[in-house]
């Protein structure tokens, strides 16, 4: 009983001082502790995954409110911080998205054979700076393929019992490479299927190889060989003979089969999405007014007022709206206005202008170009020409695909370029593409592109560092209102890509902001035990406003007989 007894007061000082948020809401949000001895153990699976949430197992009746939190923005950085919330146990909370879709600068679309990113778009050279990535890199111990991961002489590793033998594996995967060369030339550019789907080709030929290695080898073999001939349909569907089609990307499962569609990046959404409950975010829902602070709507902390009229109380708003859309409405868009450091802190930062034009063919003309028609230009290269083609960064065929090329536009000519036709664009791309090649190229059979700077809920695509190179005015961005040394808790808190040095451009950026404004109000939620100012002082408030209202009416009333 001692022992047990010591171990237990262990137990006690090690196990963090959990809480669980209470809402404010009728039956959704609500959390009842059950009185009973298990509650602990109920409660147990909740621990590691929520965090804060948890009951403390000993007091099961400690319980606070939770706070009421609005998020403008249903964008990574916005999703971001619902979710962390989520999974923290605060569950109060709306996000107010201007537009019909999730998002936001993550815009995937189909065209022709391939996924068009009309916005943030994935580049392996940038794959360290993921946050998913760096979660993955700093296991201890790191988990086989990342960085800092221990590798022995094999290349291959079982799932149980370790390294494979390293001769063999190395003689299987060049044999496997001799199948696939084989059925490049059998199936090339859809060839004869006399011999059968390839599918069924390349397990035939594989069966056949095994019986060249020793009987000892040959499990080990069979698993490398089929496992990588999986992977190429895992790549391109279910149909293995469509390997000229293959698409890099997240693929999703479909009901009805086995069915997978290439999504884009917007595919790394669906995690975040999972994690939020349905109704959570309000589909064109542009917001027209935050009143916050000292502003005449004080019953509340801060109220959100949407162009429809519907307003939204909250005790934290979180703002992850772009720095172009900030900047411009900054003055109307927030009551009482944004304190000169802030404006400060947005005039050292950039917001740039690109978009993205892919053009489709009906035909891969580049086939027979002698030349490389991927082309990456200067400032001065293009400089000479007087349209806005001069204003093309790159010009190149889309990886993976026969029938699609894409074109970037930066600068005052990205602007220049949304204002006209699709024919006018067809004629410059097209037109440089002859001045380049010196051959009679062809036009293009349909585009898609971007309108980043034209469009009031983005007014640009990208954020830079305008010579604040230290990240102060990235810091001082992401500085929530009222500030750390003020005696009022914070209000308003900022996300987004442009709120994080180091990671202004980019996704992991938004990723990163978006989780770090939940934790702050996950820290706010635990330091006041529930929303900074208590609900029955928010009541309060609400009845002598209410009885304030019948005495004005009465006295009208008074008045009118």
């Amino acid at each position: 009983m001692r022992n047990f007894s010591n171990l237990f007061r262990i137990i006690q000082r090690t196990w963090p001082s959990m809480r669980r948020w209470k809402s404010d809401k009728k039956a959704k949000n609500t959390f009842k502790c059950p009185k009973k001895p298990a509650t602990v153990y109920d409660c147990s699976p909740n621990m590691i995954e929520r965090g804060i949430n948890a009951v403390d197992p000993i007091n099961v009746d400690l319980s606070f409110p939770e706070p009421r939190v609005v998020i403008i923005g249903a964008g990574m950085a916005g999703l971001s911080t619902a979710a962390r919330l989520f999974d923290r146990g605060i569950e109060n909370i709306v996000i107010l998205e201007a537009y019909q879709r999730p998002g936001g600068r993550i815009h995937s679309c189909w065209l022709g054979d391939v996924v068009a990113e009309l916005g943030s778009h994935s580049k392996e050279d940038n794959c360290a700076t993921h946050p998913v990535y760096k979660l993955a890199a700093s296991e201890d111990p790191p988990r086989p393929g990342v960085p800092a991961a221990v590798h022995s002489r094999g290349l291959f590793t079982r799932a149980v019992s370790g390294n494979m033998p390293f001769t063999p594996t190395i003689t299987a995967y060049y044999k496997f490479r001799q199948i696939e060369e084989e059925a490049d030339a059998i199936y090339c550019l859809g060839g004869s299927k006399q011999h059968g789907s390839l599918i069924n080709f390349m397990s035939l030929r594989i069966q056949q190889e095994l019986h060249q290695f020793p009987e000892e080898h040959q499990h080990d073999a069979a698993r490398i060989m089929f496992g990588m001939c999986h992977m190429l349909s895992a790549r391109c569907g279910s149909d293995t003979s469509m390997l000229c089609a293959d698409h890099f990307g997240c693929f999703m499962n479909m009901a009805g089969g086995e069915v997978r569609v290439p999504l884009g990046l917007i595919g790394i959404l669906a995690p975040i999405l999972r994690k939020i409950p349905e109704g959570a975010i309000r589909y064109c829902k542009p917001v027209n007014c935050v009143y916050w602070g000292t502003c005449p709507k004080s019953l509340h902390r801060a109220v959100v007022v949407t162009d429809d009229g519907e307003e939204f109380p909250a005790d934290y708003v979180v703002v992850t709206i772009s720095l172009g859309v900030l900047a411009q409405n900054a003055i109307k868009m927030f009551c009482p206005a944004l304190p000169a450091a802030k404006m400060d802190a947005m005039r050292c930062l950039g917001f740039g202008h690109c978009n993205k034009i892919y053009l489709e063919y009906d035909r891969p003309f580049w086939y027979w170009q002698q030349s490389d028609l991927n082309f990456k230009f200067t400032g001065s290269e293009l400089y000479s020409r007087c349209d806005w083609t001069r204003g093309i960064k790159s010009l190149g065929i889309v990886s993976n695909s026969k029938h699609v090329m894409c074109c970037w536009v930066t600068g005052q000519e990205a602007i220049f370029v949304e204002g006209i036709c699709d024919k006018d664009v067809a004629e410059g791309v097209t037109d440089l593409l002859r001045c380049l090649t010196g051959t009679c190229v062809p036009y293009p059979v349909a585009i898609l592109r971007s309108y980043w700077s034209s469009d009031p809920y983005f007014c640009g695509a990208y954020s830079f560092d305008n010579g604040c190179s230290d990240g102060s005015a990235q810091r001082a961005l992401a500085c929530p209102l009222p500030g750390p040394n003020e005696p009022i808790p914070p209000i308003l808190l900022f996300a987004g890509e442009a709120t994080v040095p180091g990671h202004f451009a980019t996704v992991s950026g938004a990723r990163i902001s978006g989780v770090r404004e939940a934790e702050r109000i996950v820290q706010l939620t635990v330091h006041y035990q529930g929303p900074p100012v208590p609900i029955d002082m928010v009541k309060q408030l609400e009845n002598k406003e209410k009885e304030k209202q019948k005495k004005d009416n009465s006295k009208e009333d008074d008045n009118g007989d």
